[in-house]
């Protein structure tokens, strides 16, 4: 009654009812095939538990089913536990926040070129996803970023020239006298003990003594000259320095797949339209990933074919309702295929036009029939 009176406030009348966990595995689907790899692994599961919502009878058939099996252990029952449901089950990822935090961050901290660069090819998969399955509820606070700043390496003298991660040596104050300098390759050697005089004893030998003394007075002169091997520079050495991480995890894609495009209220754009990310054109890297398999019409009907095995699960359905779901999708294909070729920006691909492709009923052979849908909704975004 809510969706006929207000629908404007209530659902969205695109989708189909009741679907939001055939969207979620749907999606990992299409991103398993197109090897986008930003969706966690996504999985249609039958669970039971106690803290999920029951009704009071199927509780209390439980109940009375365990105290029936505890006096009489010689009963049988199909099922002892409460009834099974099914749902989507995600993979959690570590390390992610919400893109809205890490979004306001990179705009008053700039990314390196080399991270942005990887920023912007995982951003192009995210919009390959979003817009073959048209998800309808695609804010920046519904996909994740993990990002790991880089980190310098420090250096410690005597090691060779050999770096030691996570090592920092402080500076001794010069009201402690002179520094020892120890070789972190040699061995400890056993300190030496005093005579009878005080003096401490040389086992070594005076010739011995004379090199140590020359060893240690070209350890100071090295230290007072400039090395060849590593000559001194204002700028840290980018060769210590560890690379920079990030990544993008598309999560809550259970709004997606609609039959329809929108076309009552409201548009449901994408909320990364408006990112700067989204008026860079299209790479080339994306392009050689996804324009060939996309652009291969059989590859698209194996996606459509999987897609169908995976929503049969479905109690409710509805063999024409999935036909058109498809057919929205196809055409979401075809724009994304179109503007790939024309070199277009995401920006420039969600304000293409509405397109469907539909598959005709009896043939032997795919045929096909495009069409653009000419209903708006009554909000428009652009």
């Amino acid at each position: 009654m809510h969706k006929l009176c207000c629908p404007c406030c209530f659902g969205r009348a695109c989708l189909i009812p009741n679907q939001g966990y055939l969207s979620e595995s749907g999606a990992s689907l299409v991103d398993r095939k197109l090897n986008l790899n930003v969706v966690p692994k996504t999985r249609v599961v039958r669970l039971v538990a106690e803290s999920f919502n029951y009704a009071r009878i199927d509780r209390q058939k439980a109940k009375l089913k365990k105290r029936i099996k505890e006096h009489y252990p010689s009963a049988h029952f199909n099922r002892m536990s409460l009834p099974l449901k099914t749902g989507s089950f995600q993979l959690f990822v570590e390390g992610y926040k919400d893109a809205d935090y890490w979004l306001r961050r990179f705009d008053s901290e700039p990314l390196p070129p080399s991270v942005a660069k990887s920023f912007q090819l995982q951003f192009e998969r995210l919009v390959v996803l979003d817009y073959i399955i048209r998800n309808t509820d695609r804010g920046n606070d519904n996909w994740l970023i993990k990002y790991v700043a880089p980190k310098i390496t420090t250096q410690v003298g005597g090691t060779g020239g050999r770096t030691m991660h996570g090592v920092v040596t402080p500076k001794l104050p010069n009201a402690l006298g002179a520094s020892k300098i120890v070789d972190l390759n040699e061995p400890p050697q056993a300190s030496p003990k005093p005579t009878a005089d005080g003096r401490p004893s040389n086992h070594m030998g005076g010739g011995a003594a004379t090199n140590a003394q020359q060893d240690s007075s070209s350890l100071t002169s090295s230290e007072d000259e400039p090395s060849s091997r590593s000559p001194p520079t204002s700028e840290p050495d980018w060769n210590v320095v560890n690379s920079a991480f990030i990544r993008i995890a598309a999560i809550d894609n259970g709004l997606a797949f609609p039959f329809k495009h929108p076309d009552s209220w409201r548009a449901y754009p994408y909320h990364w339209a408006w990112l700067p990310q989204a008026k860079i054109p299209f790479s080339e890297e994306i392009k050689e990933q996804v324009l060939p398999q996309l652009s291969d019409m059989n590859f698209v009907e194996e996606i459509c074919t999987e897609l169908l095995y995976l929503f049969q699960q479905d109690r409710g359905f509805d063999k024409r309702l999935f036909e058109r779901q498809m057919s929205v999708m196809r055409g979401q294909i075809l724009n994304l295929t179109q503007a790939l070729r024309d070199g277009k920006s995401p920006v420039q691909l969600v304000q293409m036009p509405a397109v469907i492709v539909e598959r005709s009923s009896g043939s032997r052979f795919f045929s096909f029939t495009q069409r653009f849908q000419n209903k708006s909704p009554f909000f428009s975004w652009w």
